[in-house]
């Protein structure tokens, strides 16, 4: 059961005003939406509250503006595509608080829908004014979060609502809540990390996280020469932070107090140049030659990976294993998506996914609709899997 409050918990909406934080940061061109699944993520709580005869008034942010309204950051062509998502009108209003707000909330009709511009226009959302909280609380008898996304942040429209409010987890919020339960808060054991991406510089506190809370840690991409190079290996040419040796020694250590296996690449697909195509060999990882790069980890390190990934039953995975954008340095990372996959659909595997580059990946192995669970939270999935309390989570728990 699940410890936040949730719809299931809200009680009769009918002719409620209920103010929905969701994430519409879509990408947008030529003024229209190029990548919807962000609104398709938050289309079922839109579509429940507004069946159950609730004013649902959507707030959300779009970009980073710096001084105040400004056309290319206004939320309007998105109210279109929203309503092509779910299938209702949604109508727009030109201010998230004061008289433009209050008269196109005090118009709606239950079921009715309505966007809000973008809550970043007012420099006390970020700030999560008490001031300016109070003004966007005005508009609504419930808080619905349904942002993950932007639960890192203690913002008016994340946090601050909460507390002025009811305040419930949405239908996509209590998805990704259960499913990072199910990933690193009460797992199923063994449970295997899989973290890759360019630098350890980015990703200490996660690291130093895990080591604690997993049976495995694989690590890959960029950041696995810098652990090699830690252990004395000859990494060449290879995007290495010598300066961070003492930092992987450390974790390493901390590994071992924690009976946590590190599962480091034994050999490497070496290039002497990044590009599409370019001419490549496998390697032993200690036979690097100096103008070599590690693009991407061997087949005797993928056979490792696999067979640590059915020996699992829960696998968390942020970063991808090489540079899989370009061919044929996304071998690895293809190998292994597909067999947590093959696990995942035979029943065997809880997978939780999450970052950027993660479900980038994931898309190109085909197999991001095969994973339990794939975030597209970004930060807020970095910080939870660092460990760290989430200010738009946290206000939502019960008791």
């Amino acid at each position: 059961m699940t410890a936040f409050k949730t719809l299931d918990d809200i009680g009769d909406v009918k002719g409620k005003r209920v103010l929905v934080r969701v994430d519409l940061n879509v990408p947008v061109a030529d003024g229209k939406v190029t990548d919807a699944t962000r609104i398709e993520r938050v289309a079922p709580t839109i579509t429940e509250l507004s069946d159950k005869g609730a004013r649902v008034v959507l707030l959300a942010h779009f970009g980073r503006p710096k001084d105040g309204p400004t056309p290319e950051f206004s939320l309007e062509p998105i109210a279109g595509a929203t309503g092509k998502v779910i299938g209702r009108k949604v109508g727009f209003a030109s201010n998230c608080i004061g008289d433009e707000a209050a008269d196109a909330v005090s118009a709606m009709q239950d079921g009715d829908i309505l966007l809000l511009e973008n809550t970043r226009f007012h420099k006390g959302e970020e700030k999560n004014d008490k001031a300016f909280t109070e003004a966007l609380a005005r508009n609504g008898d419930i808080f619905v979060n349904d942002a993950f996304s932007a639960a890192h942040r203690a913002h008016s429209s994340t946090e601050g609502l909460a507390r002025h409010l009811p305040a419930h987890a949405g239908r996509t919020m209590q998805a990704e809540l259960d499913a990072l339960h199910a990933g690193l808060g009460n797992p199923k054991r063994p449970v295997v990390a899989i973290v890759g991406g360019a630098k350890v510089s980015t990703k200490i506190d996660l690291l130093t996280n895990l080591v604690k809370k997993v049976d495995a840690l694989v690590i890959g991409g960029g950041m696995a020469n810098t652990f090699l190079a830690a252990r004395g290996t000859n990494v060449g040419k290879s995007l290495c932070e010598h300066d961070l040796a003492d930092t992987a020694k450390q974790i390493m250590i901390d590994a071992a107090t924690a009976g946590c296996a590190i599962i480091l690449p034994s050999d490497g697909v070496v290039a002497k140049e990044f590009k599409a195509g370019a001419a490549h060999e496998v390697l032993p990882v200690e036979n690097i030659p100096a103008d070599g790069m590690i693009l991407d980890v061997g087949p005797k390190t993928v056979e490792k990976i696999v067979e640590w990934i059915g020996r699992a039953n829960t696998l968390v995975w942020n970063g991808p294993l090489g540079a899989f954008e370009i061919a044929p340095f996304d071998k690895a990372t293809v190998a292994a998506a597909r067999a947590a996959a093959a696990e995942t659909k035979a029943g065997r595997l809880v997978s939780v996914a999450g970052g950027g580059d993660t479900v980038a990946a994931l898309n190109h192995a085909g197999v991001a609709d095969d994973f339990s669970y794939v975030s597209t939270a970004g930060g807020a999935f970095l910080e939870w899997m660092e460990g760290k309390d989430l200010p738009g989570v946290e206000v939502l728990k019960k008791g």
